[in-house]
């Protein structure tokens, strides 16, 4: 059977740094119900715009693993990825820099007491946390480090920090760490150590990973984040935000992994 892999972004910009990484031509267009349409790359690697936001992104995310589902497609996906960009929690995940979810978290589902947050678990229902398989954060991270400059490895520190400095050639530095999602993105410094307070291993804040998890989960699907860092989590400052620098290093991060990762079939151990 052949390995396929579906890419899940919130926005074109994002899928376009992914699919010219991948480096597979142009790809075909499949379209799909409620309007969203398929970049199917080579039938191997096909790539989504499911929207913003942990609910567009999993009806988009399930719409699509549905329809492969139900209609055969071309095999059933291997791995569910959900890629873009994102804010970063400093020193962890400098403007940038890579990160590779460990766990994929929804950092606002549940509730606020007077006492503090309480995660949906410690409601009594639900689940706030998808934990990423080693076996494919290992392959990841190996690949990331193998197109750095320094292949001593990741430090020992947590979370996981990759290779801090690198040419434009080289692989992003990168860290394997939780990745939060949240409905409303950070902009003040209360917010930002709330977050951090209670994820205090986290390295990046995004609005859709939680979301294509949980579709993922839905179908069995393994399924892990990535993001590059295109700003600091904090105070809003648009002036301090580097996107094109992250669209860059979102595109190059799937230029390693398609040679590796996204060709090799994978199976959860």
């Amino acid at each position: 059977m052949v390995h396929r892999i579906l890419i899940v972004t919130a926005v074109t910009a994002e899928a376009d740094s992914v699919s010219a990484g991948l480096g597979l031509g142009d790809p075909g267009l499949l379209p799909l119900p409620g309007g969203l349409t398929l970049r199917r790359h080579r039938d191997r690697v096909d790539v989504l715009v499911g929207g913003v936001g942990p609910a567009a992104v999993a009806a988009a995310t399930g719409t699509a693993l549905a329809h492969e589902a139900l209609t055969g497609g071309r095999g059933r996906y291997g791995l569910v990825v959900s890629a873009g960009i994102a804010g970063g929690f400093l020193p962890a995940a400098p403007v940038g820099s890579v990160v590779v979810s460990s766990a994929i978290v929804a950092a606002d589902l549940g509730a606020e007491t007077p006492d503090g947050f309480l995660a949906v678990e410690e409601l009594g229902f639900g689940r706030s946390v998808h934990h990423v398989p080693e076996a494919l954060t290992d392959r990841i991270t190996t690949a990331l480090t193998a197109g750095s400059p320094d292949t001593a490895g990741p430090d020992t520190g947590s979370p996981d920090a990759g290779n801090a400095a690198a040419p434009d050639t080289a692989a992003p530095p990168y860290a394997l760490a939780p990745v939060l999602t949240v409905s409303t993105v950070t902009g003040t410094a209360r917010r930002a150590a709330e977050l951090a307070e209670r994820h205090p291993t986290a390295a990046a804040e995004a609005m859709e990973g939680f979301g294509v998890a949980e579709a993922a989960a839905a179908h069995g699907v393994p399924v892990v984040e990535i993001r590059a860092v295109s700003n600091a989590v904090g105070p809003r400052d648009r002036a301090a935000w580097r996107i094109g620098e992250a669209l860059g290093a979102l595109r190059h991060t799937f230029e390693l992994l398609s040679r590796t990762v996204l060709v090799e079939p994978w199976e959860p151990s």
